[in-house]
Formats: structure tokens, sequence, C-alpha cells
């Protein structure tokens, strides 16, 4: 019994207080409209690339060394909560321990093991996902600027004369880049505004239409500052540097429309920097890529700010 005369425990507010914390823990998790099929994924989108499963292992891979750090944490501190905290008949001091030479080792080689094991798998998986070594089947330069994007379509489309490799408007583009250009591609173009928006989903943002199965190889280049190409479910983006250019490819594997934006805060109005990918087949591109031909859409649109002598002076040494 209390002092004041009442039995009423001074544990109960605490399990009450435990058992709401609980309550509201399950109710999130089961009020965020996932399925169990999406728990797997802890938050990232189904992939739509080939490359994409990678990345999502490391995330999961991730995760899995937090939880596990994380409950160990957890556990540590719950067991010097419960078994070490001080009884109510003895108020004396506990013997204070004032260094543990073991312990504090063990403090300082754990966490430099774990940072040691997600560097390996990191630097893995970036050098797989960064590396052009493979020819591209289709080469996009993706030109970023305020407020929205514009696709430069480097391909031969009949029709179209021009050269990509000596076209002026992608001087900016580095050589290394432009030796697997197609031959004689005089290439089509789309330019998007804020107000653009894709016809058949009303999305904002203008389109980029992709073929299914075909190695597609991202150059990325801007206009102004610096922007973030990133294509949600592609699990991958990259920065759009003015006077350095970029480069990455993927291989699409579903068919559909999906959202892209700017993932680099960029002035103002970034928040409007939105576009759209639509997977097609592959002989559903090559009639978009007709289509802009006859809208009168041909050649390129600047690629942007020239490289700066540093960059050139980079790119040179490691040609």
């Amino acid at each position: 019994m209390s002092p004041n005369g009442s039995d009423r425990s001074p544990r109960r507010p605490m399990r009450r207080k435990l058992l709401q914390a609980l309550t509201a823990g399950l109710v999130l998790a089961t009020a965020t409209g996932c399925t169990y099929k999406d728990f797997p994924r802890l938050g990232m989108p189904t992939p739509t690339t080939e490359e994409a499963p990678r990345i999502l292992s490391l995330w999961q891979g991730s995760w899995a060394a937090a939880l596990a750090t994380g409950v160990l944490v957890w556990g540590l501190i719950l067991w010097s909560a419960f078994f070490h905290r001080r009884s109510r008949t003895k108020v004396e001091v506990p013997p204070q321990t004032r260094y543990n030479m073991p312990i504090e080792a063990l403090y300082t080689v754990v966490p430099i093991i774990i940072i040691s094991v997600l560097f390996y798998f990191t630097a893995r998986d970036e050098s797989k996902l960064l590396d052009l070594s493979k020819k591209p089947d289709v080469t996009i330069n993706v030109v970023g600027y305020q407020w929205s994007w514009g696709f430069n379509y480097v391909e031969s489309v009949p029709g179209v004369p021009g050269d990509a490799k000596t076209d002026k408007n992608l001087d900016a583009i580095p050589d290394r880049f432009k030796k697997d250009f197609p031959a004689g591609a005089g290439g089509v173009y789309d330019a998007g505004t804020p107000a653009t928006r894709n016809p058949q989903t009303g999305n904002p943002g203008p389109t980029l239409w992709l073929p299914k199965g075909k190695t597609v190889r991202f150059v990325l280049t801007s206009r102004d500052v610096i922007h973030s190409f990133w294509v949600v479910p592609f699990l991958m983006k990259m920065d759009v540097i003015p006077g350095h250019t970029n480069s990455f490819q993927v291989t699409p594997n579903h068919e559909g429309t999906f959202l892209g934006k700017c993932a680099e805060l960029c002035g103002v109005d970034h928040s409007r920097m939105l576009f759209n990918v639509k997977v097609v087949s592959p002989a559903a591109y090559q009639k978009h890529l007709q289509d802009l031909a006859k809208k009168g859409q041909t050649g390129y649109i600047p690629a942007g700010i020239a490289q700066t002598s540093h960059e050139k002076n980079r790119e040179t040494n490691n040609l």
C-alpha cells in the first residue's frame, strides 16, 4: 500500500504508457497502406530496371545492419535499466568502474568493422552501377535548366540530317562520351516547362520515352545551377552539374509511366522541376522519335555550360 493509503501500484502508469506506445506503433505500422509484400523493400518502390535490385539489396543490407546494432544497443539499455536499477532498500552508491579495457577496445573495433563492411559493399555496388564499359543501345542527353528538363535523343532518325559528334549544341559533352554516339545521329529533342503535362496521366512535366529491354545511357548536363536527375522507381539519381558532365546507364525492364523529379534544391521553383518517364516497346519508341521529327523538333537543344578548364584537364588525363 502506498503512503497515502492507496493500494494503487506506482508501476501501473508506466505500464499504461508502455501499452499506449505499443498501440501507437501498431497503428503506425498498419495504417501506412502497405501490404505484406511491400515490407521487404523497406519503403523503396518496386524496381523497374535490371540494375535497381542491386541498389535495393544494398538498402536492405544497410537496414539489417542498423537493426542488428539497434537491437544490441536497446538490449543493453534495457538490461542496465532493469537489472542495475537502484534498490529501494539500499541507497549507497554502487561500485564505480573507472575504465574497462576489453569493453573500450570492443567499442572501438566493432564500429570499425561495421563501417568497413558497409564501405566494401557500397564501393562494390557503386563501381558496378557507374560502369560505362558496355556500349549503350540508346543515348539520352538530359539537360537540366530552371525550371524544367530537356531531352536530346542522340539517335539516327530517318530523314533527319546532322551528326551529334560535331553538333555545336553538344559542345559541352566531353569526347569520351561522344565516341559512343551513333554515326550520323541528327537526333530529335523534347523540351519542357513547368506547365507541361503528360497527356495520358496528367502528371506535370515533360515526358522522356525509353525502350524496354535496351541499355540506355544518360549524359547529364546543366545550363545554370546544380540539379539532380532522379527517376524514382529506377532507385538511382545523379547530380546534373554545370561545367561537369555526369553519366550512368540502366536497362528498363518494366513498361509504364513513372515519376521523376529534381532531387537537388536548385532555387525558388525547385518543386516544379518534375518530369515523367514512359517505358515502351522498342517499336513504339522509334515511332515516338519519328513523331518528334514530324513536329519539327529535330537536331538538339543546347546541352549546357561549357566545361571549365579544370574539368577539361581532368577529362584529357583520363582519355
